[in-house]
Parts: structure tokens; sequence; C-alpha cells
């Protein structure tokens, strides 16, 4: 049976490529072993968000008498959160094979094998193999948890984050171990639903790749919520042969034992790229990652791949922009190579993070001479308003010729404000012009241009 595309993986990066393809025209198959979705409808992105609002309704609740509302007794059902957070999921799967289907797009359950020649070989669930071929073959097949030999995942005790988005009960203690964005959801999910959590870090900020006033200003609003961080230590071996784990933890000043029922190893991933053919079909990796050009071809003509089995950011709408641009470029239209200095990061713990671009001290070591404006939600009526007042938006701007630079967010909804600068980094905006873009008040989105003024001396509300 042939395609012009065969996309191998459905995630974030493979149904989106898989349906711009056929919006361009190709005959399209898309093959996956287990969800429709991948990891980010499933087990990921959409599932994590689900928790994550459970949580802050559980807060709002707990905390209405400070919005003068009297709610009287609260309580959480973790099973119902745990099940609204799955039917979320599941609706959204079901949402993509709609997808598939209104775009006439194949879809084949199995699992996924490169053959030379331009083949894919599929083993189904009832163990036949079926050989498929396309002109074009692009693998999707995204990442999962990453395995440490001293942090042995057994599913029970010591989890990645398959597991904690369907724990049978609350526990009463975790230590997260990482602080990345999976491990701070997960951390805030966790302490605001009753459990005692401890986020361990082996670097010296929690959220490490953030701008270090962002890491700092989440880790003060950790603490206050009852959050034990532990920086530059590192989970040394993990005891699970009583009824909680121990944990061996190295500190600066001596190694020290936790206590806790469940160990949380979020310290990073690892590509999907084992056991699919690539070395039979003489496909390029480097350090577990597919080897492309900046059209996503690799060293074998035919062969494409995205998402989080190649280089960049591990991110859903990174994996989506480079299957967009891939199967563009197979098409033959007139395409730019994706710019991983413009991709927006977020993390959707509470308060929210969100940023863009340089941070203060990669800009500094890039040579730029900067302008740094920063303006704090506690000078912002909306934020007061919403009794949401902890963070800040931090604005980095070239001193030379007032190009954003880079655009760091901590608070409520600034997720949701990032795109502008996003925005105004790709249409190259000057401080100055974004100081005279009036923004609506009151509004989070106006402290965007109040850091903008206070770079350039012109802050109004500080």
């Amino acid at each position: 049976m042939n395609y012009d595309i065969i996309v191998i993986g459905s995630g974030p990066g493979g149904y989106v490529t898989a349906i711009r393809a056929s919006q361009l025209g190709f005959k399209v198959a898309v093959i996956e072993k287990e969800n429709l979705g991948g990891i980010c409808l499933n087990w990921g992105c959409i599932p994590t968000k689900a928790l994550l609002k459970s949580a802050q309704v559980f807060e709002y609740l707990n905390h209405a008498k400070d919005y003068g509302i009297s709610a009287g007794s609260i309580s959480a059902d973790f099973g119902a959160v745990v099940k609204r957070s799955r039917d979320v999921a599941e609706g959204m799967s079901k949402g993509v094979q709609f997808l598939m289907k209104k775009n006439k797009i194949e879809v084949i359950m199995g699992t996924a094998k490169v053959k030379a020649g331009k083949k894919v070989e599929v083993t189904g669930a009832d163990g036949k193999a079926t050989t498929y071929a396309a002109n074009h073959i692009i693998i999707a097949t995204g990442a999962r948890s990453r395995q440490l030999p001293n942090l042995p995942q057994d599913g029970k005790k010591i989890i990645g984050y398959r597991e904690a988005l369907t724990l049978p009960k609350l526990p009463k203690s975790m230590v997260v171990v990482g602080s990345g964005a999976i491990g701070v959801e997960f951390a805030y999910f966790y302490a605001t639903m009753g459990t005692k959590v401890t986020v361990v870090e082996f670097l010296p900020n929690i959220v490490p790749v953030e701008d270090e006033d962002v890491s700092k200003q989440l880790e003060k609003s950790f603490k206050k919520i009852g959050i034990d961080v532990m920086t530059e230590a590192s989970v040394e071996s993990v005891d699970t042969k009583g009824a909680n784990c121990k944990v061996n933890v190295k500190t600066k000043t001596g190694n020290v034992t936790l206590e806790a029922e469940i160990v949380l190893s979020a310290v990073g991933i690892e590509a999907n790229i084992s056991g699919i053919g690539l070395e039979e079909a003489g496909i390029k990796t480097d350090k577990g990652k597919i080897v492309t050009d900046k059209f996503y071809a690799t060293n074998v003509a035919g062969y494409y791949a995205i998402g989080d089995c190649v280089g960049g950011q591990a991110l859903a709408h990174v994996a989506s922009a480079e299957g967009i641009t891939c199967v563009e470029k197979i098409k033959g239209l007139h395409v730019e190579p994706v710019d991983y200095n413009n991709i927006p990061g977020c993390t959707y713990c509470q308060p929210e993070v969100a940023s863009v671009g340089f941070t203060e001290k990669k800009a500094k070591e890039a040579g730029y001479q900067i302008k740094v404006g920063k303006f704090p939600f506690t000078a912002s009526g909306k934020a007061k308003a919403a009794g949401a007042p902890d963070g800040f938006i931090k604005l980095i701007f070239d001193a030379k010729y007032g190009e954003l630079l880079g655009a760091h967010m901590i608070g409520a909804n600034v997720t949701e404000m990032i795109a502008e600068c996003v925005a105004l980094r790709k249409l190259e905006t000057t401080g100055h012009e974004l100081i005279k873009t009036v923004h609506p008040h009151p509004t989070m989105s106006e402290a965007i241009m109040e850091a903008a003024a206070a770079a350039y001396g012109e802050v109004i509300h500080l």
C-alpha cells in the first residue's frame, strides 16, 4: 500500500504534520502504537492541565474567605479529580480521531519499524506485520521519561509522569526529583491537594532554564504554600523496602535522608528512537537524537524526523511547527527554518511561568548592552483585585537598537500573555513602540507595557 507521506507517531508533531500534509494534497497515513494524540494529549500537556485546574479550584475554595465568601467545609475527591483529567484526555484524543477522518488520513494502529527503500513495517496487536511504502517517511516518535540508574522507576513507589497522573490515592508525602516544568507542575498539584512535597534540584535554581529572578520568585511562592525546596542537591539512592521510601540526598553540607510515600522522577526525557529500525535504514543519530538538517531531512533521502526525537526544545508547539515546516518544504513551498530563539516556554504551576528569548545572563554573555525593565504584579490593579499579586514581568532590550531580546514572566495567566512578546520579537518591534502601544486597563497584560516603560525610565505606576 503506497502513500505520499507516512508519519510515524500521532502526537502534536505527528498528527499536525499529517493534517498539514493532507491540506497540501498529499495522500497520508499515520502510524500509532497506542493512542491518537500521543503523550501530549493522553499522558502529558492536556491531562496535567486538567489536574492543575482542579488544584487551582481547590485552592480558590480554601481561600474563599479572602474574597469575602464563606464556602463551608471543603474537601477534594482525589479519584474524581483524576477521572476528570482522564475524561478530558480521552475527549481530546477522540477529537484527533475526528480530524484524521475529516482530512482523509488513514490511521494504522501498530508498532512501526522503518526499512530501507522508503518502507515501514507495522506490527499489529495480533503480531502480524504489514509493510507500507511512501515517497516520504516522517519519524515523530516523541520521547519518554528518562530512567536514571540510581532512581529506577518501579511504577509504584518510584514513579514517572504517567503514574503521577493516575495514582490510586493521594499520597501523604512525595519527593519530586527535578524541577523542570514536569517537576514543578506536579509539585504544585500534589502540594495543593494536601501532599507534603519536597523538590530536589541538582542545579542552583529551580526551573533552571528560566531567568534567575523568575526562579527565585517561584521558589519563594512554593515555600509560601509549604513546598520544601532543596537546590544544589542530588538523590544518591532510594530504599523502597519499607512502608515509605528512604531517599538519600547529597547536599552542600552533607547527606540527608528524606522519607516519603512516593518518589517522582522528573529528571527529563529521552527520545523514542531505539528499536525503530534507524540503524538498518542507515539513519544517523547523535547523543540519543536523530540528526536532521534545518528542514528535518535525515542523511537518508526520503526520511525525515521532527519533535522530541530530534534536537531542539522538547515542546509540543515546537514539534507542530517543525512538522508543518517539514511538509511545506517537501511540497516545494518557500519556508523559513524554525527560529528556536523565539520559542515560548510555559510552565503551568501557580504562579505560572512563561518566557521567550534571552535571559538577562545569556544576553550579557552574548555581548549585548542591555536595558532591563521589571514591573511587579503587586503594583497591578488587576492582579491585586484578583488576589494574585505574586510575580512580575521582566523585559530585556538591546540598548543600542531597542530590540526585545527576552521576556520573562511569573504570575497568574502569564502563559496566555507570553504570545504578545513572541509576536513583538518576530515583528522586530522596539521598546519605544511597545511603550506607545496602548494596553487595556485594568489587565494583567498592561504590565508588559509598564515593564517596557520601566526599562526606559518612563514607568508610571512604580
